[in-house]
């Protein structure tokens, strides 16, 4: 199936660059374009797409509110129900991918809070992009690998009494063998590692996967590895 992107840059050169670039891809096709946040929200609710390749630092409205309201209400449970701040519905499927200069940036750990699944650097090749797009459309999550564990320590540094709190609550509805395996999707490692490292059947990793989403209301890999951070259950380095 083909996948519907919604480029969004403050700078038209990017968004002819990106554009171009995914465009030549057989299996994906940009829909719409935008220059700041607030544009992408009207261009998404037109378009419909897929996925949202969103710059980080624009005028009007930066890459976090518009990832916090293109994600408003979205959950594992309910995602049918999400609708942005005016009570207009978004597309279910719809995902994030934040684009940004800098490989350490206070903003991007706000916009995986705020629901992105996916993090890359702007000056990375050509197939990284292809390939966190697909990822990403398929329901999975991708951080660059140059800064997943500086950012999840990030956020263990900066969680909060009550942040830790919540996370740690949501982590005791885990199964023991659901424990093992978020311990592994923090490390970075995929249904096949994990299913190589536990020695089952990688079937049975994405069934552990799934229960692990839904009772921690995590949208997907990266949310599930914060939320360990955020609970103390995962300590960075470990």
């Amino acid at each position: 199936m083909t996948i519907r992107v919604v480029i969004v840059d403050d700078q038209l050169l990017v968004r002819t660059g990106f554009a171009a670039i995914l465009g030549s891809e057989d299996d994906i096709d940009v829909v719409g374009e935008a220059s700041n946040g607030a544009e992408a929200l009207d261009v998404c609710r037109a378009v419909r797409p897929d996925v949202v390749v969103m710059d980080i630092r624009m005028p009007i409205m930066d890459g976090v509110e518009a990832t916090r309201r293109l994600l408003a209400q979205h959950s594992a449970h309910d995602a049918h129900d999400a609708h942005d701040a005016h009570g207009r519905p978004f597309v279910e499927s719809l995902r994030v991918l934040i684009l940004t200069t800098f490989d350490v940036d206070e903003l991007v750990h706000a916009a995986i809070r705020a629901g992105a699944s996916g993090f890359l650097l702007k000056d990375a090749p050509p197939e990284d992009l292809f390939r966190a797009v697909r990822v990403i459309a398929a329901g999975d999550a991708m951080i660059a690998p140059s800064v997943t564990r500086r950012m999840l320590a990030h956020f263990a540094e900066q969680r909060s009494a009550s942040t830790s709190f919540e996370a740690q609550r949501a982590i005791e509805h885990l199964t023991d063998r659901e424990r093992d395996v978020l311990k592994l999707i923090a490390r970075g490692l995929s249904n096949r590692e994990i299913g190589d490292t536990m020695f089952v059947a990688e079937t049975t990793v994405k069934t552990h996967v799934g229960r692990i989403f839904m009772k921690l209301n995590a949208r997907d890999r990266v949310q599930a590895a914060v939320t360990a951070y955020d609970a103390g259950f995962v300590v960075p380095g470990n």
